[in-house]
């Protein structure tokens, strides 16, 4: 009896791989692992993008707000904040789960990860929990700021909460493919200059795609991020280049692609097992 309890308590200790069994408690360390670490360099984490968004508005409000006109019915300013925003949050999203990943694989830590019995799917979700956490952190803070010096109120703010959390989901998944795929820094911010800023700035996130040509408007809605901003934006002020709903959908589509993928990586340990 002593002896299949202790077999008991061993297979319960690791974890049994089955359907529908989590690690609760590694998920748990993991996903705690990474919101510490955002949190320790939170000056560089979360004060600074907060700064960078309030200069972009500051900016642009002494350049060429007083001049812009209203947008789609609302002020300029209050059009643009919320775009700056999701850029914000989707940009840290992205370096939360891509950085610590990189950053475990150049200092030789990555079997700190590894090692513990978890599963592919719980290394994925602890990982999507700290960007997820840091994004949203992001959010408040811009949108305290908009609601204090700008009086902007949320219109909808579960769905501008619902799709923050998609677009730091989306992005830190796509953070963990690149983590998987760069091997050194350089790679990584080559990734970052390349792909996560273009999306994020030709996205709509400065002005209304109703205002591209012919071409850069149907090419804007392929992009999962322009519908990212604009479903921010209608939660926010209201207003809307694109349904909502359709909009939610397919960022929950690109979310379930690229996190699978992430998943897959992980699973299998591509790139990350020598």
């Amino acid at each position: 009896m002593s002896d299949n309890s202790t077999q008991m308590s061993f297979r319960i200790e690791v974890g049994e791989r089955r359907f529908g069994r989590i690690n609760w408690l590694g998920l748990q360390t993991l996903a705690g692992r990474e919101i510490k670490r955002f949190l320790v360099v939170y000056t560089q984490t979360l004060v600074a993008p907060m700064v960078t968004a309030a200069l972009f508005l500051l900016i642009f409000n002494i350049a060429i707000g007083p001049r812009r006109g209203d947008v789609m019915g609302v002020p300029f300013m209050s059009f643009i904040a919320p775009g700056i925003m999701m850029m914000t949050v989707i940009q840290n999203a992205f370096a939360n789960t891509s950085s610590s990943l990189v950053i475990s694989k150049v200092q030789g830590n990555i079997v700190d990860t590894l090692m513990p019995p978890l599963s592919g799917l719980e290394i994925l979700l602890g990982y999507l929990c700290g960007a997820i956490a840091r994004g949203a952190l992001v959010a408040l803070g811009i949108g305290l700021g908009m609601v204090l010096f700008l009086g902007l109120v949320p219109a909808h703010p579960l769905v501008a909460l619902g799709f923050v959390v998609l677009g730091a989901a989306f992005l830190g998944g796509l953070g963990i493919v690149a983590g998987v795929f760069a091997e050194k820094f350089d790679q990584m911010a080559a990734i970052t200059n390349f792909v996560v800023t273009p999306l994020a700035f030709l996205s709509g996130t400065f002005y209304s795609v109703e205002a591209l040509p012919p071409v850069l408007y149907a090419i804007s809605h392929v992009n999962p991020v322009f519908y990212l901003i604009d479903g921010v934006r209608y939660g926010m002020i209201g207003v809307s280049d694109s349904d909502p709903l359709f909009g939610a959908l397919v960022c929950l589509g690109a979310t379930a692609a690229i996190t699978a993928l992430a998943w897959q990586m992980l699973r299998t340990g591509y790139r990350l097992k020598a």
